[in-house]
């Protein structure tokens, strides 16, 4: 009987690890044809190729983070709405020509050479938001207000420009990697406590899960991202907040101290320590032992409007079990 199970978690395992290797070869293969196209349009308008993969991923984070916006139909997620693209006096919404769209005020450019402004195309799409930051200059502070300008949101022209220090960075997309937040082989233990009352402060809500482990612990990045947040809160104490590349801020909290050369701007890894298990909170700075030591951890969604809390165990859950089979 013993066999026949080892048996049956043997298959499992083998079909996870084959359809976590189906999804990391497509993945790989889109990734390759972004890059191509954000390289491509580099050299037709000399705006670095990290600031178009930064914009392409925001913008495809904001698909998934709003309802009302249509999927992408190729690999590029950059939006335009029809009379955005077409020109808000145009009568036809679908209009390629690209002379006709000028005329009415359209933003759309014929990026391929095909004779179309198609809000379809990649390239097309890409060239666009290309020629509008070429206006603006090809160093980060002009960029910066070109951004500014299209998107009039500080927070998101800080995560843009973060996204685009972590590519710069790796000089690659393919950063898909993930890690679970203290090490495997040490003593830890979690249950999923998102929604649960808090009373510190005011009634409120548990935004995140406990990981309990012991002081001194390392606590380390999920995921790529950029270090948006370093420093005490009142309730989180000693906490760190990270930015992944799909717009998700990872908050990190009750620490003991922070990781030498952690610093708000830092680019981060997944499994790099970035702080250790602690029990700093719930009171002015330097306030520790109100509560056992752990690790708080949550995960926060950006729509370009506000943030959210959602829940963390299953992506927790998911991290855990990819970081034992490693």
């Amino acid at each position: 009987m013993k066999k026949i199970v080892l048996f049956i978690i043997f298959i499992f395992s083998l079909s996870v690890y084959s359809n976590d290797t189906h999804a990391k070869t497509e993945y790989q293969k889109e990734d390759v044809q972004r890059y191509g196209l954000y390289h491509k349009m580099e050299a037709l308008t000399s705006v670095p190729w990290y600031y178009l993969a930064a914009i392409d991923q925001y913008e495809r984070s904001l698909r998934n983070a709003q309802n009302d916006l249509p999927e992408e139909k190729g690999l590029i997620g950059i939006y335009y709405s029809p009379e955005q693209w077409a020109g808000p006096l145009n009568p036809n919404v679908d209009d390629q020509n690209a002379t006709t769209i000028s005329l009415f005020g359209g933003i759309g450019l014929d990026g391929n050479n095909d004779g179309k402004a198609d809000r379809d195309n990649d390239e097309d799409l890409l060239f666009t938001f290309s020629n509008y930051l070429q206006s603006y200059g090809f160093d980060d502070e002009n960029i910066r207000i070109g951004l500014w300008d299209y998107y009039q949101r500080d927070k998101t022209v800080d995560i843009i420009t973060g996204i685009a220090k972590v590519y710069k960075e790796f000089q690659t997309i393919s950063l898909h990697d993930k890690a679970f937040p203290v090490p495997i082989r040490s003593n830890y233990s979690y249950r999923n406590t998102w929604g649960d009352r808090r009373g510190f402060g005011g009634l409120r809500i548990h935004e995140g899960t406990d990981i309990f482990a012991n002081y001194g612990v390392p606590v380390r990045a999920t995921t790529y991202g950029i270090v948006e947040m370093k420093g005490w809160n009142r309730f989180g104490g000693w906490r760190i907040g990270i930015r992944d590349l799909n717009n998700v801020y990872h908050y990190y909290a009750h620490l003991n101290g922070f990781e030498k050369g952690i610093d708000k701007g830092s680019v981060v890894k997944p499994g790099q320590t970035v702080g250790y298990v602690g029990s700093s909170g719930y009171g002015p700075p330097g306030t520790q032992g109100k509560f056992p030591p752990h690790l708080h951890y949550g995960m926060y969604r950006d729509n370009g409007y506000n943030e959210w809390s959602f829940d963390p165990y299953p992506y927790l859950k998911a991290w855990e079990r990819q970081d034992r089979r490693k």
